[in-house]
């Protein structure tokens, strides 16, 4: 069974820039990869960012706000060999290694 590496992000887009940089960039098969609110509540992150916003500021309640109750979380399946790439990834877009 290969490791998996997981690391929790503040929002959803650094989130989903991390997993489209490992697919496109480092050539991941995107079926390894898995985006999870890293709690046990639904989560769009921690902080408001990119459709999480309406013209650069929050949007109303009655618009519908996030869910930010916890950090999105990206686990993926690979080989240790690739820890490296991973961990850059994770890096890059500000996420937070879970040693697990």
């Amino acid at each position: 069974m290969p490791p998996i590496f997981t690391a929790d992000f503040e929002t959803r887009r650094d989130a989903e820039m991390s997993v489209e940089h490992l697919v496109q960039e480092r050539g991941i098969d995107r079926n390894a990869i898995t985006v999870v609110a890293a709690g046990d509540r639904n989560s769009a992150g921690t902080e408001q960012a990119g459709g999480d916003l309406e013209d650069g500021r929050s949007k109303g309640e009655t618009e519908g706000e996030p869910a930010l109750t916890g950090a999105i979380q990206v686990r993926v399946d690979a080989e240790a060999a690739q820890k490296g790439v991973i961990d850059e990834s994770f890096s890059t877009f500000g996420g937070r290694t879970v040693q697990r």
